[in-house]
C-alpha cells in the first residue's frame, strides 16, 4: 500500500467512526420531538432556556426545574439578573422578574 491509499484508509476509519457516534447521538435526540418535549410531555432544558432567552438576552446562570415549572435565570450585560419561570408541560412564560 502506497502513502495516500494509507492516509484515504485511515480518512474512511475516521468517517465511520465518526457515523457511530453521530448515530446514538442522533437515536438518544429521537425522543424529543420538534417542539423540544421528551417523551414524557416535558419540554426539555434546551427549550425552557432558548424560551427564556426570547424575553432576555444574556447567559445563563441556571436552570432548576421543581413540580411543572423551570426557573431560568439570565444574567444581562448591563448586569441585570432575569429569572423566567416556563411551564414545563407546554413550555408558556408563567412570570418574569428582574434584580440588581
Amino acid at each position: 500500500m502506497n502513502g495516500w491509499q494509507q492516509a484515504l484508509l485511515v480518512m474512511l476509519i475516521m468517517i465511520a467512526a465518526m457515523s457511530n457516534t453521530t448515530a446514538g447521538r442522533h437515536n438518544a435526540a429521537s425522543e424529543h420531538n420538534k417542539a423540544g418535549h421528551s417523551a414524557s410531555g416535558v419540554i426539555s432544558e434546551q427549550r425552557a432556556i432558548a424560551i427564556a432567552q426570547r424575553h432576555f438576552k444574556g447567559r445563563v446562570l441556571a436552570i432548576n426545574r421543581t413540580d411543572n415549572l423551570y426557573r431560568v435565570k439570565i444574567l444581562s450585560d448591563r448586569g441585570i439578573v432575569h429569572t423566567v419561570l416556563i411551564n414545563a408541560q407546554n413550555g408558556a412564560v408563567v412570570s418574569t422578574q428582574s434584580s440588581k
